[in-house]
Formats: C-alpha cells, sequence, structure tokens
C-alpha cells in the first residue's frame, strides 16, 4: 500500500517591501518611520516601514491619518520600476528552492517543497536559507511560515513578522488555528467577519467545533466551508 505524503508548504512575504528597499538604498532612513504613497489630499499609504507600525500607520490607510498618527512621518512618492526589479530578483531566488512557486504579488510567495527533503534537507533548515539568501543578495528581510496547506503557511508567517520564521506540524494545526480570531482565515474581509459574528463564532475553534447542522443553519454551505478551513483543510 502506498504511503500518503504529506504536503509541505512554504510561505515567503518580504516584510514592508517598498519601504525596506527605501531604507536600504538610503541609510539615512534606516530606523525612520517611512510611508512609501501618495502624499495628496486623497493619497493612500502602499507601504509602511514597521518604525511606523508602531505608531498605528498601516498600508491603504489615508495618507493624512498616517501623518495625524505620526507627526515625524518620512513619506516617499515610491518608484514601482525599481520594485519590480527588486521582485524579479526575489522570485528567482525562489525558484532556486522550488520549481513550483505560486506568486500573489511582488512581495510574497507559495513555495511547495513536499518531497523535497532528501534533496534539500528539512522544511524548516530550507526555510531558514532562503532568509539567509536574500539577506545576503538583496539586503532585505524575509518572513517565513511553514505548514501542510497554504493557510496555514501564511498565517504562520504573518505570525513569524517581522522577520522572522515558524513551521506549524501536522500534529500542531488545531492547536495553532483554534485561538485566532476568524477573520485570520484568507479572504474574510469585514463583512465576512461581521457575518460570522453574528453568527456567535468568534474564533478559528468556535467554527472547528461546531455542528454540521449548527454551520448550515446559521450560513449555509459557506459555514461549511469556513469550519474546513478553521480545522486547516485548505
Amino acid at each position: 500500500m502506498k504511503s500518503h505524503r504529506q504536503n509541505v508548504i512554504l510561505h515567503a512575504d518580504l516584510d514592508a517591501f517598498y519601504a525596506s528597499i527605501e531604507q536600504r538604498d538610503h541609510p539615512e532612513l534606516q530606523n525612520q518611520p517611512v510611508v512609501v504613497g501618495g502624499v495628496g489630499p486623497r493619497g493612500v499609504v502602499s507601504a509602511a516601514s514597521y518604525q511606523a507600525r508602531r505608531f498605528g500607520v498601516y498600508s491603504a490607510m489615508p495618507s493624512f491619518q498616517a501623518r495625524r498618527l505620526c507627526p515625524g512621518l518620512v513619506f516617499l512618492p515610491g518608484n514601482m520600476a525599481l520594485y519590480r526589479q527588486e521582485s524579479r530578483k526575489v522570485f528567482d531566488i525562489f525558484r532556486s528552492f522550488s520549481p513550483k512557486v505560486e506568486g500573489l504579488s511582488l512581495d510574497e510567495a507559495f513555495l511547495d517543497l513536499t518531497g523535497t527533503e532528501r534533496l534539500l534537507g528539512p522544511a524548516k533548515e530550507v526555510g531558514h536559507a532562503l532568509r539567509v539568501k536574500v539577506r545576503r543578495e538583496l539586503d532585505l528581510p524575509l518572513s517565513v511560515g511553514i505548514g501542510p496547506v497554504k493557510m496555514v503557511a501564511k498565517i504562520a508567517s504573518e505570525t513569524a513578522k517581522p522577520d522572522g520564521l515558524i513551521e506549524i506540524m501536522p500534529a500542531e494545526v488545531p492547536g495553532f488555528l483554534e485561538p485566532l480570531p476568524v477573520n485570520r482565515i484568507w479572504g474574510v474581509g469585514a463583512v465576512a467577519h461581521d457575518r460570522l459574528r453574528a453568527a456567535g463564532f468568534h474564533t478559528l475553534g468556535d467554527l472547528r467545533r461546531a455542528t454540521q447542522v449548527a454551520l448550515l443553519d446559521s450560513l449555509g454551505d459557506w459555514g461549511i466551508e469556513m469550519a474546513q478551513l478553521a480545522r486547516g483543510e485548505d
């Protein structure tokens, strides 16, 4: 009988990508609260350094609000040609670790490491080597999450930020997901979050423990799908 091979998915996400490039290329901006985005009355933050995030500044925030939160904020207009160029270099590095790379944006991707342990070593060592190579060749910080499915790997990389690495083994998935709020499910925005909370589901554990009847009664087939994700079945 053939044994089932466990999937190993790595999610790689560059930290504050645009802002990190600007800080790398302009040493005077190191350790400064930096924002890349529009400076006009309708401007929006495209990326915020972690120094800016300490003041509550985040991407997609109106620029006037960001200035209010952090009066010393350094605003930069950005250079998309440069960011795309650096992204291509990053993805070349990703592909040197796995032939199966699924890009999500300029600064993040899934790498399929399933079945590569004999060639590359344990997944956690691969993740460490990937972070070291990106730092050495591009001088940029990279956070890595590793798990048996995409959603778990992505949440793990978010948890590892900034500039960290977390691996969630298959047996650890229930305990890792259990306490998380339901809006940590990939794709659950404000409206879906409100709908889940109104139905009495506040954590992934609430969804995981719910009966199929309760899920169907309160949320329909969508509830079944959300419960599957809450169990780490992606």
